[in-house]
C-alpha cells in the first residue's frame, strides 16, 4: 500500500505565516519563541506536503513564489477558523482557555495590570498567563502578528487608517495637562515625551497647531525621568493624569494644570483580533473598567477635580 501522504498541521501554518510576514526564518523563530532549525523543518514538512515550493529563499526578505501566494490567502483563513472555533468553545466558560497572551501598556503595570490577572486568573481555572508590556504600537503590531490575544494600548489616532481586522473595546479618555515644578519660575523649557514614539508625536503636534515653540532640552521616554526632572526645576512638561499615576511618588513637588491651547485627548483601548475570541475581549474590557476607575480615575479627581469631565472612563459602543 503507498504510504499515506503527509497532512499540513495547524502549527506548520502558522510558521509559515510567520516566515511570510517577517521574511526571513530567523525572526519568525524569534516571534515564534522556537529556534530557527526548528522553523525550517516545519516550513521544509509544508512545502513537502504541498508539493511546491512556497518561498525563494534566495531573496532578502524572502519573498513568496506565485504558490505561496496563493497559500497565504488561504493560511490566514485556516487560523482564523481554528481561533473562532476555540473562542466559540470558551465563550461560555473562561476556565476553558489554556493560555491568553495579553498585552499592556506600562501604564497599567503597577495597580491595574495586577488586579485584572488577579480576577482572570479566579475565573480561568488553571490557565496560563503571559504577559507582555510595551509601548501602543508595538503590542498593536503584535496582535495583528497573532503573537498577543489581547492587547490593551492607546489608540494610533485619526490619522492612521485602522484595516478592519481588529475589534476595538473603549476603555478610558486620558487627556493631557500641563506639569510645571511646584512654585518654580516661568521661562523654564520643555522636557518633552521621546517622538519616537506616538504620545511625544501627539504633544509635537499640539504644540505645531497652537503656534507654541518652547524651549526643548531634553526628549525622554521615561514617564519617571521627566517627572523626576521637573520636580527637581530643571523644567516642566506635557503628559496625561495616567502617566501621572504611573509616577506618583513626584506628585507633591509638581503642580498640574490644564493644558494651554485646545484640548487634546488620547484613548486607550482593548484590542482583539476581529472575531476570533467570542465574547472574551467585551468580558476582558468589562473586568478593566473597575480597577481603572477604582484606582487611577478616583485618586486623580480627587486631587484635581477639574479633570472630572475630560478624564474619564469610555463605555462599550
Amino acid at each position: 500500500m503507498a504510504e499515506a501522504q503527509a497532512r499540513v498541521t495547524l502549527w506548520g501554518v502558522e510558521v509559515f505565516l510567520a516566515v511570510a510576514e517577517e521574511g526571513s526564518i530567523s525572526l519568525a523563530a524569534r516571534r515564534l519563541g522556537v529556534t530557527p532549525p526548528a522553523v525550517s523543518q516545519q516550513l521544509a514538512a509544508v512545502e513537502a506536503s504541498l508539493g511546491a515550493v512556497l518561498f525563494d529563499r534566495s531573496a532578502r526578505p524572502f519573498a513568496l513564489t506565485p504558490a505561496g501566494g496563493i497559500f497565504r490567502r488561504h493560511a490566514q483563513s485556516i487560523l482564523n477558523a481554528e481561533a473562532e472555533a476555540r473562542a466559540e468553545l470558551a465563550q461560555a466558560d473562561l476556565s476553558q482557555r489554556s493560555t491568553l497572551r495579553l498585552g499592556m501598556i506600562e501604564d497599567f503595570e503597577a495597580e491595574v495590570t495586577p488586579a485584572l490577572l488577579t480576577d482572570l486568573a479566579a475565573s480561568m481555572g488553571e490557565a496560563r498567563f503571559l504577559l507582555e508590556t510595551g509601548p501602543s504600537h508595538r503590542l498593536l503590531d503584535q496582535l495583528e502578528g497573532r503573537a498577543l490575544d489581547l492587547v490593551v494600548a492607546a489608540e494610533l489616532g485619526a490619522g492612521v487608517v485602522d484595516p478592519g481586522w481588529r475589534e476595538v473595546h473603549p476603555l478610558l479618555a486620558d487627556p493631557f495637562v500641563t506639569v510645571r515644578p511646584r512654585g518654580g519660575a516661568g521661562g523654564l523649557p520643555l522636557i518633552l515625551y521621546s517622538t519616537r514614539h506616538l504620545m511625544g508625536r501627539q504633544i509635537a503636534a499640539h504644540l505645531a497647531r497652537s503656534n507654541l515653540r518652547p524651549a526643548v532640552r531634553f526628549e525622554l521616554d521615561s514617564y519617571t525621568a521627566i517627572l523626576a526632572l521637573v520636580a527637581q526645576g530643571a523644567g516642566w512638561t506635557i503628559l496625561t493624569p495616567l502617566a501621572l499615576h504611573h509616577a506618583a511618588r513626584f506628585l507633591p513637588e509638581v503642580e498640574v494644570a490644564p493644558l494651554e491651547g485646545e484640548a487634546l485627548v488620547r484613548r486607550i483601548s482593548l484590542s482583539a483580533r476581529a472575531g476570533v475570541m467570542g465574547e472574551m475581549p467585551a468580558r476582558v474590557a468589562e473586568a478593566l473598567r473597575r480597577p481603572i476607575r477604582d484606582r487611577v480615575l478616583a485618586p486623580a479627581v480627587a486631587r484635581w477635580p477639574w479633570l472630572a469631565a475630560e478624564f474619564r472612563l469610555l463605555q462599550a459602543r
